[in-house]
């Protein structure tokens, strides 16, 4: 069994991280040569910091537009309080959607609260699949907005705060 990182090797891979993984077939191989460590190491960290709750998951940031996914629209909607669980759940497992999420409500400009992210290569298409949606969740009579973007932004992974960091806004 290997031995734990040092705390300076644990800071060394928070900040590589941050990066992201290498794109290579062992990436936490090459994450571990850098920081001076094995890579049976750099996994068992991994684990403690998932079983702390430090993060749930690890995922990929695509560049869709670079893909020729151009016509991306954000479906917001305002759900009864009441439902949120079950109609973001739903519409999380429609392929179609890449991302749905919870949203607090921003009265009384911004009703909005289950936020739905739809990829696609033709505006048209987008409303169509969008259309479809709303109308096999019998959505289509609640208050939503469809939401194109227009511009893109750099996306990046998480951060870690330093210790004694205030979270800004």
């Amino acid at each position: 069994m290997s031995c734990p990182l040092d705390s300076t090797q644990r800071l060394a891979l928070r900040r590589l991280l941050e990066s992201g993984l290498p794109l290579l077939p062992r990436p936490y191989q090459a994450l571990a040569q850098q920081i001076g460590a094995q890579e049976q190491q750099v996994l068992a960290q991994l684990d403690q910091w998932q079983q702390q709750g430090l993060f749930r998951r690890l995922g990929l940031v695509l560049n869709h537009r670079a893909l020729g996914f151009t016509a991306n629209a954000m479906l917001v909607l305002d759900i009864p309080d009441a439902l949120i669980d079950e109609v973001g759940q739903r519409l999380g497992r429609e392929p179609q959607v890449s991302l749905c999420y919870q949203r607090p409500r921003r009265l009384p400009q911004w009703r909005y609260n289950l936020f739905c992210m739809v990829h696609g290569r033709q505006r048209e298409r987008v409303e169509a699949q969008i259309a479809g949606l709303l109308e096999r969740h019998q959505l289509s009579d609640l208050p939503y907005q469809l939401l194109f973007s227009t511009q893109a932004f750099k996306q990046c992974g998480g951060r870690f705060a330093p210790v004694g960091a205030r979270p800004h806004g």
